[in-house]
């Protein structure tokens, strides 16, 4: 049955078919709506959530407007920045975090490693984004065939110079995805999945600052994987529906259902 749970996840996550019918309700996500205002996702995060997907829609729909990529829109913003999301993000050149969300210059603050893997610097940059920028919302973005999982996955000897701490760092959701076993492409969409979810989960509890504005709902912190044939961003479930908002109004659910 876990297997069974665990392929159908795979399924409508990794095949491109977009948010779930659970979150799209949530965040109130329209089929035939390609835009949100991007003053109102930098002072709410969660329309911020509703701006990246529209976003990513356009891209994975042919229907790109590359905002705010001018060299005017350049010149604009020499004074300053208000990036409405800070995404932290796989190097693996072929996922271009401003192509894929069609966003334009100052939009977001962005941070990449293979893997995604952080460590002190990386918390230092997204921190420093949260305090000083005022950015509310902080994306964890996985991507399909991810090289640096698929390495971890292998767990080789004698990894090249400091690979082997990518590895270390990725180790233990590759272990957890190894033991649904699955066939091989399988293993390797959930070891992804987990290793985002894994670091949303981190960075949710790292103290002192993230920790406590995720507690109190001022810093929303998700995870998504970019599916490379589809173009699509799927926003993984677990990860929106513990946020605050939609935690409150299930308790609240329960309660009118007694």
């Amino acid at each position: 049955m876990k297997k069974l749970l665990i392929v159908a996840l795979l399924f409508t996550g990794f095949l491109g078919y977009g948010q779930s019918a659970e979150i799209k309700k949530m965040l109130k996500l329209e089929d035939d709506r390609y835009f949100a205002d991007r003053d109102s996702a930098y002072t709410d995060p969660y329309k911020g959530l509703r701006k990246l997907m529209y976003g990513n829609k356009r891209f994975a729909d042919n229907r790109r407007v590359a905002p705010r990529q001018s060299e005017e829109d350049m010149k604009n913003n020499e004074l300053g920045q208000k990036p409405f999301a800070t995404i932290i993000g796989c190097a693996d050149s072929r996922v271009p975090n401003e192509i894929i969300f069609d966003q334009g210059v100052g939009d977001l603050f962005i941070t990449r490693t293979a893997g995604q893997v952080m460590a002190e610097a990386s918390y230092g940059t997204i921190e420093y984004a949260t305090v000083f920028l005022k950015t509310k919302l902080i994306v964890v973005l996985g991507h399909e065939s991810c090289g640096a999982v698929t390495a971890a996955m292998k767990l080789p000897e004698n990894p090249p110079g400091h690979v082997v701490s990518l590895i270390n760092s990725i180790k233990p959701a590759s272990l957890r995805a190894k033991e649904a076993k699955l066939d091989k492409k399988e293993e390797l969409d959930l070891a992804i999945r987990e290793n985002v979810i894994e670091q949303v989960n981190l960075l949710r509890n790292l103290e002192p600052i993230l920790s406590r504005r995720t507690a109190s709902g001022e810093v929303l912190i998700v995870g998504a994987v970019y599916n490379l044939h589809s173009g699509k961003v799927e926003f993984l479930e677990e990860t929106i529906l513990s946020l605050p908002r939609f935690v409150e109004a299930s308790k609240s659910g329960m309660k009118k259902m007694k």
